[in-house]
């Protein structure tokens, strides 16, 4: 198969290439500003394009001849998101659905996340639908882009898969990495509050991803999740106790808002990069656990590692 992968020079885009370059597929990376690794970017199954989301007439080129598109590209990082998210979210979206849709594209995967269902708990995980109204603008512009997409593909060829995915976690996620440099300098908190969140360990993540490319009867909604949730605050406090370093402090809400505007001040300031957004607590404190019915059904039907227990060492 020809799979294009936007954001292929991005953290989990670059995990999914090594992932793949060992299979017999043919690759077709995109790129904008970022490099790609040198050992992928040179590897004979792969081929690079640079392309900008927001100019389609970029698009069209990498979309010819394309087996399944695997779209990971967007903006994280920046201060204000409510003023860029909907163009990186959803028209950047709609402008490779669009150019997909023109090169009779096959198959295409984007990569979502639980919470655009808003808030779920194990007694009311989240279903995998469309009909959700979460208070995030990082959750709200990703379900108008799920929904984008599959109104798109109603009249064309092409199958739309969302892989909404839940806390990845392994070596070298870099949520995961910047999590153990702040607690080893004791500079992590966590509000009070009990919030669930549903782990996939990496390798499992990219099975999933490989297999969602691979079967041709995958289409619509999966939720990627492992057999045991638990609340952010366990998996902090375990994650700590794994690493050796102190757990992480406890503080009431306001603060950690109160944090991310200072961030978000300094980088508008200063025209820098933004660790932290207040979007990004919103988003953070809401609760998340999914029903993965149709992931072991259809695409994984047993996990690498079922529970952060069986998957603490990839930590």
């Amino acid at each position: 198969m020809n799979v294009l992968i936007t954001g292929a020079a991005g953290n989990l885009g670059s995990f999914l290439s090594r992932h793949l370059l060992a299979g017999p597929h043919q690759l077709k990376l995109m790129t904008h500003h970022q490099e790609l690794p040198p050992e992928i970017a040179s590897h004979p199954n792969t081929t690079v394009y640079q392309a900008d989301l927001g100019r389609i007439e970029t698009l069209y080129t990498p979309c010819e001849n394309t087996d399944c598109i695997v779209h990971f590209a967007g903006r994280l990082f920046a201060p204000r998101p409510e003023r860029f998210l909907p163009e990186t979210n959803v028209t950047y979206v709609r402008n490779l659905v669009s150019a997909a849709l023109a090169g009779g594209v096959g198959k295409f995967i984007l990569i979502s996340f639980p919470q655009v269902e808003g808030e779920s708990r194990p007694e009311n995980p989240a279903s995998g639908t469309l009909l959700g109204s979460p208070e995030s603008v990082h959750a709200r512009t990703r379900l108008e882009a799920e929904r984008q997409l599959f109104a798109a593909c109603e009249a064309g060829g092409m199958a739309p898969v969302s892989m909404r995915a839940g806390m990845i976690y392994g070596r070298g996620v870099l949520m995961i990495e910047a999590a153990h440099r702040l607690l080893e300098r004791r500079l992590l908190g966590i509000w009070r509050k009990p919030t669930w969140t549903h782990l996939i360990s990496l390798p499992d993540f990219l099975c999933s991803i490989e297999a969602a490319i691979e079967g041709s009867h995958v289409r619509g909604i999966y939720n990627l999740g492992d057999e045991a949730p638990l609340t952010l605050q366990e998996f902090l406090d375990r994650a700590a106790g794994h690493w050796g370093t102190p757990k992480p402090w406890r503080a009431p809400d306001w603060v950690f808002y109160l944090a991310a505007w200072c961030v978000e001040a300094y980088a508008l300031l200063f025209r820098s990069a933004s660790p932290l957004t207040r979007d990004f607590i919103k988003i953070g404190m809401a609760s998340y656990v999914s029903d993965t019915t149709r992931m072991r059904q259809e695409l994984l039907p047993q996990l690498l590692y079922p529970s952060l227990a069986a998957g603490i060492e990839l930590l």
